[in-house]
């Protein structure tokens, strides 16, 4: 699959958090909010769209970081769009708060609850992947959202739809996507026994 493909790819699966997103704001109710997030990635997994978060736990090879490259660029993309789109239709919803809250948190505590987030993202789609239930995408977007966890492409959304573009805002993503990474490659690691199929 050549770059422009997996671009677009990628920014269809933005563009899907950033619908995820819309719905989290729209609602009072945070567990219906986060159940009704995770349609964001169940669409995503089932249309072979391309999120970082659900990419990076599977590279093999370092050539395959440059397309991770792409992918991050294109999820910004699909944010933006839907930021964009959300702001022009006038939805009642807002994120500064949000926002506002996320970059008062220290970078170390960013750092790690990103990391829970890419544990989370990393079983979601090796669980889906092996069993073909969707418990095992809605339960770990709900888990991630209600925790508190730091999603790098949702936050991308959320500083988007805020109109946030300082340099703080671009070293908090970049430490939310080296969060996500290093969550999910320390479950990509782990041993594995093809014999031992229950605990």
């Amino acid at each position: 699959m050549n770059k422009l493909q997996v671009l677009v790819r990628a920014i269809y699966a933005g563009f899907m958090i950033g619908i995820g997103g819309i719905i989290y704001l729209s609602m009072e109710n945070r567990i219906l909010a986060s159940l009704l997030f995770s349609f964001g990635l169940l669409t995503i997994v089932t249309q072979g769209f391309y999120l970082y978060t659900g990419k990076i736990g599977f590279v093999k090879e370092v050539k395959e970081l440059a397309d991770m490259a792409v992918i991050i660029c294109g999820n910004y993309i699909g944010t933006l769009i839907t930021a964009c789109m959300a702001k022009a239709s006038h939805l009642d919803i807002d994120s500064a708060k949000l926002v506002e809250l996320k970059l008062e948190n220290n970078l170390w505590h960013v750092f790690l609850l990103s990391i829970f987030c890419g544990v989370m993202m990393y079983l979601a789609i090796d669980n889906y992947s092996k069993n073909k239930n969707i418990v095992f995408i809605i339960a770990p977007v709900m888990i991630f959202i209600l925790s508190g966890f730091e999603h790098s492409i949702a936050n991308m959304f959320y500083f988007n739809l805020a109109g946030s573009f300082q340099l703080q805002t671009f070293v908090y993503i970049l430490v939310m996507l080296a969060g996500n990474g290093v969550g999910a490659r320390i479950f990509a690691i782990k041993p594995y026994d093809p014999k031992r199929e229950t605990i």
